[in-house]
């Protein structure tokens, strides 16, 4: 099955880790681009075509101030990616209360492992 395009699918937008530093960056408050690159250790060049890939995907929001670009995150469309991985996050805390279970059943009143006879 061929993978959808990095500027098509937010999903395979953020499997890029510097765009993931990008968005994690930007969820508190809204950023010119020179700032990303200061605070980021990023190229220039970088920083500008990784937001316009998170841009077409619509995982970023820009808003132009003069000369300045100003990006921020797209909450809305972050929140199906949040939705989607809740699924898993609730799959393994039950896996791992399992888990926990099962350790605690085979401790003794002393919080040692019982030897199995």
């Amino acid at each position: 099955m061929p993978r959808a395009a990095t500027d098509s699918d937010a999903f395979n937008a953020v499997a890029e880790p510097r765009r993931r530093d990008i968005l994690h960056y930007l969820a508190n408050q809204e950023r010119a681009v020179g700032e990303i690159v200061a605070n980021l250790g990023m190229e220039q060049p970088s920083v500008s075509k990784h937001l316009k890939v998170l841009r077409q995907v619509g995982l970023v929001r820009v808003r132009r101030h003069g000369r300045h670009m100003f990006y921020r995150t797209n909450a809305e469309a972050i929140r199906p990616m949040h939705d989607w991985t809740k699924f898993f996050e609730r799959y393994w805390q039950r896996q791992l209360i399992s888990v926990k279970e099962r350790a605690e059943a085979k401790m003794d009143v002393w919080g040692r492992v019982q030897k199995p006879e």
